[in-house]
C-alpha cells in the first residue's frame, strides 16, 4: 500500500525540480544524456558537427594564407606559367577529394615532362612572374599543403619532381638565390619516398653564383638530403589520398639557421636545420611555388596522379 504523505512529498520534489529548471532557461542540466518530453518520450542530444569539408576550404581562407586553391573554381590563369602538356595536366571534374575538381597528371610511357603549376607571390624581379597577393612582401617563411593521390596500380616510384619553392633573382634570367625541392629519390632504397634536397644559389657570404642556364649557378651549393620515412609510391601507400605539407625558412643574415621539413598526414617525415642557405642575401625572398610533374628517365607506363587543395600560408595549414 502506498501512504499519501509519501505521494505528496514525492509530488512536492518534481514541482521544485521543474521550477528549477524553468528558472535556469535550459531543459537539461549540463551533462544529461536525455532530455523529458509530452509522454516521457526519451530524445537523444543532437549530433556534433561533423568535419568541415575541404571541398571548398577556399571559400573562408585564413588569415594567414596568401594563396588557396581548391580547384572548384578556375582559378588557373592567376598563376604565372600553367604547361598543360597538351592537357596531359589540367583541372577535371571527379579526380579531387570526395569526388570533387581538381588537377589531374597523366603520366605517358617513356615520356618525362607532363606539365606543371608555377605560383609567384610577393616580391618578384620579373613582371612576367605575376603575384598572387599585392607583391609587396619579402618572405622568409612560408608552408604551403596539398593534397596528392596515385591512381591503384601505380608502379616505378614516385616521379621524381613534385613540388618545389625557390627565390628568382635576376630581371633577365632564371637565376635563384635557392631552392627548396620535395621530390621522390632515384634509386631502389628512396624510390618510393619523398626527399628535402635543399640548394642554395648563393656563395656562404650572400653573393648570387655565375649564372648558368638551367641552373642555380655555377658551383652551387647542395646543402644534404634527407629522406622521408612513409613508403608513400609503394603498392600497400597508392590510390589513396594523402596531405602533404611543407615548411622553408631563410637564413638571418650571418646565421645559420634555415630550415626545411615535410609532414605527411600531419606526421613530420624529415627535417634539415642549421642551414647558412642564402648567406646574407635579402633583396628577394621566397617567391614561387611550383607543382611539378617531371619524371626524369620516362614514366614506366601510361598512368595518373591526382592534386588538389593547394594552400600557401605564413602559419602552419595542417590537413583540417
Amino acid at each position: 500500500m502506498v501512504r499519501k504523505g509519501s505521494l505528496m512529498i514525492e509530488s512536492f520534489l518534481i514541482l521544485a525540480v521543474l521550477a528549477t529548471t524553468a528558472c535556469s532557461g535550459s531543459t537539461t542540466d549540463p551533462g544529461d544524456l536525455s532530455s523529458s518530453a509530452t509522454g516521457d518520450t526519451i530524445q537523444a542530444p543532437p549530433a556534433p558537427p561533423a568535419a568541415a569539408s575541404l571541398v571548398s576550404e577556399c571559400d573562408a581562407p585564413e588569415p594567414a594564407w596568401i594563396w588557396c586553391d581548391d580547384f572548384e573554381e578556375d582559378r588557373l590563369g592567376n598563376y604565372f606559367e600553367h604547361a598543360r602538356a597538351e592537357g596531359d595536366f589540367d583541372r577535371f571534374d571527379g579526380v579531387g577529394l570526395e569526388g570533387s575538381s581538381g588537377m589531374r597528371t597523366l603520366f605517358r610511357e617513356g615520356k618525362a615532362g607532363a606539365g606543371w603549376l608555377h605560383l609567384a607571390f610577393g616580391k618578384t624581379p620579373q613582371s612576367r612572374m605575376r603575384p598572387v597577393d599585392d607583391g609587396s612582401a619579402n618572405y622568409r617563411e612560408v608552408y604551403w599543403r596539398f593534397y596528392l593521390r596515385n591512381e591503384p596500380g601505380w608502379t616505378g616510384g614516385g616521379g621524381h619532381k613534385l613540388t618545389r619553392a625557390r627565390g628568382f633573382a635576376s630581371a633577365d634570367t632564371w637565376q635563384q638565390s635557392f631552392e627548396a625541392p620535395l621530390w621522390s629519390g632515384n634509386n631502389d632504397e628512396s624510390i618510393n619516398l619523398l626527399l628535402l634536397d635543399p640548394v642554395s644559389g648563393t656563395d656562404e657570404a650572400g653573393g648570387l653564383l655565375p649564372y648558368e642556364s638551367g641552373s642555380l649557378g655555377e658551383g652551387a651549393r647542395w646543402l644534404g638530403i634527407k629522406h622521408g620515412e612513409t613508403q608513400l609510391f609503394d603498392s600497400a601507400h597508392v590510390g589513396e589520398w594523402y596531405c602533404i605539407e611543407v615548411h622553408a625558412l631563410l637564413n638571418d643574415s650571418g646565421t645559420a639557421n634555415g630550415e626545411f621539413e615535410y609532414w605527411i598526414d600531419g606526421t613530420l617525415e624529415a627535417r634539415r636545420d642549421g642551414m647558412n642557405w642564402v648567406g646574407s642575401f635579402d633583396r628577394f625572398g621566397i617567391n614561387t611555388i611550383s607543382l611539378d610533374n617531371y619524371w626524369n628517365d620516362g614514366a614506366p607506363k601510361d598512368q595518373e596522379r591526382y592534386l588538389d587543395n593547394f594552400v600557401v600560408s605564413t602559419e602552419r595549414i595542417g590537413c583540417n
